[in-house]
């Protein structure tokens, strides 16, 4: 991979992967205009890998919430009497709402990386989803905030989750979904997506990092052009989070809606008019 699909393909990792449009769906779009081969093990681990430097952004984005949980998880399990704390409770929603993924995402790893890798999927993705979104967002009734978080609540969300394995739903477009059925407002609705992805996503990313070692080094990425987009994707994850907190404190979710159609759509007109192949 040259260094300046790599740039690119950064700047695209870091814009999308917290709004509810799908990174993957847009990676896999740009991969194929930009002539790689999709389905391909090193694309498939270079596109999983960046991911990281979004989350890492995650990570510093909200380290002040993230220690605040971990210090006081801890604590509860060192000293029953502290359990009561919200944040104890908290941090045990976060870590089981984490599972659901785990599990399906290690079972389906190998239709994940080959069957699903289809525009058709991404473009089927992006607009089925749209409809759940617009959905969510229409019934919610928006009255629950992160006090009343439990783990049942992140248990369905991470399980709602799962269905972003397929390219074009959208992890957070799905995390969101759910976060909204549930009561909770678009706020409470948005960090609960993030706090859900970064166990996640940082798995995914070393799994495909240690298990494609060999492909991503032999097979014409490179872990120059890897690290990189890594970078970049950090930068611009750092940005794209903040905007999108203050969007979603004054706007609904119709917006993405409409861009995921209009993507989709074009997407199949493209295949059918074979100016691009599904794979």
């Amino acid at each position: 991979m040259n260094w300046l699909d790599s740039v690119w393909l950064g700047i695209v990792e870091g814009v999308t992967e917290f709004l509810p449009i799908s990174s993957t769906g847009h990676l896999t779009i740009v991969e194929k205009l930009l002539g790689y081969k999709i389905d391909d093990p090193a694309i498939t681990a270079f596109t999983a890998i960046i991911q990281i430097g979004a989350i890492a952004a995650a990570i510093v984005y909200f380290r002040r919430d993230i220690i605040r949980v971990a210090t006081a998880w801890i604590d509860g399990i060192r000293v029953p009497a502290h359990r009561k704390n919200t944040d104890y409770k908290y941090g045990w929603a976060i870590i089981i709402g984490s599972v659901p993924i785990a599990i399906v995402g290690l079972l389906f790893q190998g239709v994940i990386e080959t069957t699903l890798r289809s525009l058709w999927w991404v473009a089927g993705g992006l607009i089925v989803w749209s409809f759940v979104l617009l959905y969510a967002d229409r019934v919610s009734k928006q009255t629950r905030d992160e006090a009343e978080v439990t783990w049942k609540d992140t248990l369905v969300i991470g399980a709602m989750q799962c269905a972003a394995l397929i390219p074009g739903v959208s992890r957070s477009g799905a995390t969101i979904s759910a976060g909204l059925l549930r009561g909770f407002d678009r706020v409470t609705a948005t960090r609960l997506s993030f706090f859900l992805g970064i166990p996640a996503l940082v798995a995914a990313g070393a799994l495909q990092a240690i298990k494609e070692y060999d492909n991503i080094s032999a097979h014409g990425v490179g872990w120059g052009p890897t690290i990189l987009a890594t970078l970049i994707s950090f930068v611009v994850g750092y940005i794209s989070i903040a905007w999108l907190i203050r969007f979603v404190s004054h706007n609904d979710f119709r917006a993405f809606v409409y861009y995921r159609i209009a993507l989709g759509a074009t997407v199949i007109s493209l295949i059918l008019s074979a100016v691009i192949t599904a794979v």
